[in-house]
């Protein structure tokens, strides 16, 4: 689960490696979790609007590391066979070229001065050997971030050009099912003001 602060993901991505690497298949389908990882995450607190799920070549998805972040925000681990890893998280807010060397890069070296450039994607950043791309998506951020050395800058735009919300509309209840349909009640009229029909018959 990732509900923390920022400055702790090293620690729990530690953990999520220890405990192991687990895939969570979909390329494609629009579905890159699956309703077990999203149902705990709305438990969790995570909005619908904003679970989504990325694809990141040589990565693969630590089941372990998908949970709320903040209040109702959504991040996830992806890790390489070699331990590198890169973090997406989702959260409201805004964004803009006044903000993006203001803003300080997740889990970066504190006071290390943030670069910025924008492109038909979104920001990329990079400072305290960190770096990570910013996509605004209507109300909310899409942020995915990792160390310089350990991703490429190419992958990182690639995989947030790509993001996908994993929910489709958020009409689905907690255990994937279809809401329920209104209770037929036999007592109701199919004319007048629907109000129940509570005539008693002969000898009532």
């Amino acid at each position: 689960m990732i509900h923390r602060k920022a400055g702790g993901s090293r620690g729990v991505a530690a953990v999520v490696l220890s405990v192991g690497l687990l895939t969570v298949a979909a390329c494609g389908t629009g579905a890159p979790y699956s309703q077990a990882l999203i149902d705990r995450a709305r438990a969790q607190g995570s909005a619908p609007d904003l679970i989504y799920g990325v694809e990141v070549p040589g990565f693969e998805l630590a089941e372990q590391s998908v949970g709320v972040i903040g209040e109702e925000g959504f991040g996830a681990v992806y890790a390489s066979p070699s331990g590198a890893r890169v973090e997406l998280r989702v959260d409201r807010g805004a964004f803009g070229d006044a903000l993006c060397t203001e803003t300080p890069i997740f889990d970066a070296e504190p006071g290390s001065a943030v670069t910025c450039d924008r492109d038909e994607v979104g920001w990329y950043r990079s400072g305290g050997g960190r770096h990570e791309y910013v996509a605004v998506r209507g109300d909310h951020l899409i942020r995915l971030v990792g160390q310089i050395e350990e991703v490429a800058r190419d992958a990182l735009k690639s995989a947030v050009a790509g993001a996908r919300n994993a929910v489709g509309d958020g009409t689905a209840t907690g255990d994937g099912s279809p809401p329920p349909s209104p209770v037929q009640r036999g007592d109701l009229p199919t004319h007048g003001d629907m109000a129940p029909d509570n005539h008693v018959g002969p000898g009532g």
